[in-house]
């Protein structure tokens, strides 16, 4: 703490925030709600999944599933027949490709803490921006981001994703601000050590309550959990 305050030098102005897994439910909870309401063996998706991740972070992505779709460089149906085709159903019958990102992302609930939190920190008078990875999904509730956030970059709409040095860097552009100024929150550490390598503030978002004291001491205000 004291090095990065140090870093920083009480300039921090900005917080650049993730949405899936720290604006609403984690995101273990909604794929594994979603593998049992469809019969999904759970074996079969992490075997699919686990390397697409892997890759999607490691290295150069190339053709990797998970980087076009994210990126917006591949179709989200696409993504979804090529997901569907490798995904095995305890019942034997053929998992339905159609809908599949919806049906998948059907139990991310919002999290009242961190919009609360989000509104405080306006207030405070810190600039707030939300990036986001996107899954193709359009079921971003769009109506709140003008009171929780200043300016939003989705991942799929700017033809770059985190961790990508210069999605932090647009983002923080679109606050005003340079990254020193900033703070991210993410749930994925692979993205919090590439914002921090750029000299953001990183935030590893495991639950409101820590957050918010991680902030607090950060921007030295009086958050509360």
């Amino acid at each position: 703490m004291a090095h990065e305050e140090r870093l920083h030098g009480g300039g921090l102005r900005g917080v650049i925030t993730d949405w899936g897994g720290v604006l609403t439910n984690p995101i273990a909870d909604t794929v594994n709600a979603w593998l049992e309401a469809d019969l999904i063996d759970k074996r079969s998706y992490a075997a699919v999944m686990r390397p697409w991740l892997s890759q999607a972070y490691e290295g150069d992505p190339g053709g990797n599933p998970v980087h076009l779709l994210e990126s917006g460089l591949g179709e989200p149906a696409e993504f979804e027949q090529q997901l569907a085709a490798r995904l095995i159903r305890t019942d034997g019958a053929p998992v339905p490709a159609e809908g599949l990102l919806d049906r998948m992302f059907a139990g991310s609930e919002p999290i009242p803490a961190m919009y609360d939190l989000m509104r405080t920190l306006r207030g405070a008078g810190i600039r707030t921006c939300l990036l986001s990875n996107s899954w193709g999904n359009n079921d971003y509730p769009r109506e709140v981001f003008p009171e929780l956030f200043d300016a939003w970059v989705i991942s799929a709409e700017v033809g770059m994703r985190k961790p990508e040095e210069e999605i932090f860097r647009h983002a923080a552009a679109q606050l005003g601000l340079t990254p020193r100024q900033c703070v991210f929150i993410d749930d994925v550490k692979a993205n919090v050590d590439a914002a921090t390598a750029l000299g953001m503030a990183g935030v590893h978002h495991s639950d409101p309550i820590a957050t918010t004291a991680r902030l607090a001491g950060l921007l030295n205000l009086p958050l509360k959990g």
